[in-house]
């Protein structure tokens, strides 16, 4: 089952959780943001390569610890491959302090009902198996809400705490991501449908059982704060989601108790052509401003 000394960590939030765990189809456009051009590699193999020595770079780097990264989000393929000659996960947590976390997802469906869905997860048993044996804490699963539909995000939300179930029963903690698009015009309807959904099936869960939920940051401050106070949640975190890491901070600042997980916002700046000196310098100056955001909201009980 989870380990403890993950659980606690976690629910502590002391910082922000790391989101490295850029798929197939995002991996080009990461690794062109890390300065490394697509007639740098040829196919796949090379690719994944490339974006493990990214991430393996960023874990390395001295700034990179728990102190300030709570947790990181890992591919499947990352968690499968080794830094140093220990297994990816084993590194983050023995070396670094980090709690690992794996992302699950196989994609996403075409758009119904203003929402996309995720793909079938046929092997989804097998899988959390092997992530726990590695020492994994937790899952990540996306999906996506374009519109104030419904119906659709009725479909989101069920589908996140069915896979969410499965989990649990695997024995890993899970991320519910149910991505709200930040440049949608009715956002903020979504949100309000989201949240009532979310409530609902928080309230239906059993009491032995919890749920960490992955949100965009909301067009009203403190939104998610009765989420964020439920008992059945370890801890809700926030998703860049497009905005640009200070647009992100500022707005992340603002919601007492929310985290960041961000992706994109993490590796804006770094880049393969930098010294490690020049590396480490950016990515710290980034962590920093990531965890202050995290913990500005923190709020200390009277």
């Amino acid at each position: 089952m989870a380990n403890a000394k993950h659980t606690d960590q976690i629910r502590a939030g002391k910082g922000f959780i790391a989101a490295l765990d850029q798929s197939g189809g995002s991996s080009p456009k990461a690794l062109k943001l890390y300065g490394v051009d697509e007639t740098e590699y040829n196919g796949d193999a090379e690719m994944f390569d490339m974006i493990h020595a990214m991430r393996a770079r960023i874990i390395k780097s001295p700034v990179f610890t728990g102190e300030k990264v709570v947790g990181a989000i890992l591919f499947e393929q990352t968690m499968d491959r080794d830094i140093d000659g220990i297994a990816t996960a084993q590194f983050l947590w023995e070396k670094k302090g980090v709690v690992p976390f794996l992302k699950i997802d196989k994609g996403l469906e075409e758009e119904a009902n203003g929402v996309q869905l995720m793909k079938p997860m046929p092997d989804l048993d097998a899988l959390l198996a092997r992530a726990e044996k590695l020492g994994v804490f937790g899952t990540k699963e996306r999906s996506v809400i374009n519109a104030a539909n419904e119906a659709g995000i009725k479909a989101v939300v069920a589908q996140q705490f069915a896979i969410g179930e499965q989990v649990i029963a695997g024995g890993l903690m899970p991320m519910l991501e149910p991505e709200v698009t930040i440049s949608i015009t009715d956002k903020a309807e979504a949100e309000t449908i989201l949240r009532a959904e979310l409530l609902k099936h928080l309230d239906a869960l059993d009491a032995s059982k919890q749920v960490m939920i992955k949100l965009s940051l909301p067009s009203v401050a403190n939104f998610y704060k009765p989420l964020i106070d439920h008992p059945r949640v370890l801890k809700v975190v926030s998703l860049s989601g497009g905005y640009s890491r200070d647009e992100a901070c500022a707005l992340l600042a603002k919601n007492d108790g929310m985290i960041a997980s961000f992706s994109r916002a993490l590796i804006t700046g770094l880049s393969a052509k930098q010294s490690d000196a020049e590396f480490d310098a950016v990515l710290g100056e980034t962590v920093e401003a990531i965890f202050e955001a995290s913990i500005a909201g923190e709020t200390v009980a009277a």
